[in-house]
Formats: structure tokens, sequence, C-alpha cells
């Protein structure tokens, strides 16, 4: 079954190459959605997917899927998925 969540990312994780790593995570895992920096300095994310897959991409990005980026605290809400079609991007 699939099923969708937005996560807002705090921590260490603009300028670290975080947004690339967690694109590549999601690539791995058949996670679409996308990735964007926030004004305040966090990471938001949307990401669809099947729900084993989905749980292993929000461990992955809790552990920070960056080895130089850290995280403090990741919000978790749950959106309408997307469908299986399409690719995970970063804006």
């Amino acid at each position: 079954m699939r099923r969708g969540i937005a996560l807002t990312v705090d921590g260490r994780v603009q300028g670290v190459g975080f947004r690339w790593m967690t694109k590549m995570v999601a690539d791995q895992m058949n996670i679409v959605g996308f990735v964007t920096n926030l004004d305040s300095g966090a990471v938001y994310i949307e990401a669809s997917g099947e729900e084993a897959n989905l749980e292993k991409f929000i461990g992955a990005i809790k552990a920070s899927p960056t080895p130089s980026g850290h995280v403090d605290h990741v919000a978790e809400k749950a959106i309408e998925a997307e469908p299986a079609l399409g690719r995970f991007k970063i804006q």
C-alpha cells in the first residue's frame, strides 16, 4: 500500500549535500516526491512510496543521508500519496 509523508528536517542540513543524498536514497527506494531548502535553514521533503520503502526512507533521513550533515529534529505529517509514476526531484 502506498502512503505519503511530509517531513521538515532541522539540523545541519543545508550546504552539506543533504538534498542530493536525499534524492539518491529516494531513487534507490523507488520513492517519488521532492526535497527543497527552506528559508529557516530546514529542509522540507514530500515523499510517497510503498509502506516498507517509505519507512526505510524516513529512517535514512533521520540518520542523515550525508555524513557531513546532522539531523536534530524531524517533524512528520501524513499527506496524500502521489502516483507511482514520476521521479524524486530537487527543488
